[in-house]
């Protein structure tokens, strides 16, 4: 057998796996949060923490991104109902938000990315 019918049948064993991937983005508003504080611990793989606020003024469905208790930024406007509508509702625990890009040379806009992902708890 060549190298690309054992690769082939090497993946014929293995069932077919749906994307675990709800959403990416860069985080909005890094540049006026507490970001530059921690920074350099930001990497990437690194653990966020998303927290709805509701009462912001600005935008009833925002969602922050906190790196232990430095607030970040912001989930962007445009991307944020579902993943507001599920932490409201208590539903935080099922995703899990990490640093999906980081690139400390970019604007600061454009500086990190985060990629949220539905936890697999299957046994």
């Amino acid at each position: 057998m060549k190298k690309g019918e054992i690769f082939m049948e090497n993946l014929k064993v293995h069932k077919y796996e749906p994307s675990r991937h709800i959403v990416d983005f860069h985080v909005a508003g890094f540049a006026y949060y507490d970001g530059l504080d921690v920074i350099n611990e930001l990497s990437l793989g690194q653990a966020v923490t998303l927290v709805v606020e509701t009462d912001n003024p600005y935008d009833n469905e925002a969602v922050a991104i906190y790196y232990k208790d430095k607030k970040l930024g912001y989930v962007p406007k445009e991307k944020n109902s579902f993943l507001s509508t599920l932490l409201y509702y208590g539903y935080g625990d099922i995703l899990e938000a990490r640093i999906q890009y980081a690139n400390v040379e970019n604007h600061p806009e454009r500086q990190f990315r985060v990629v949220v992902k539905i936890k697999d708890n299957r046994k």
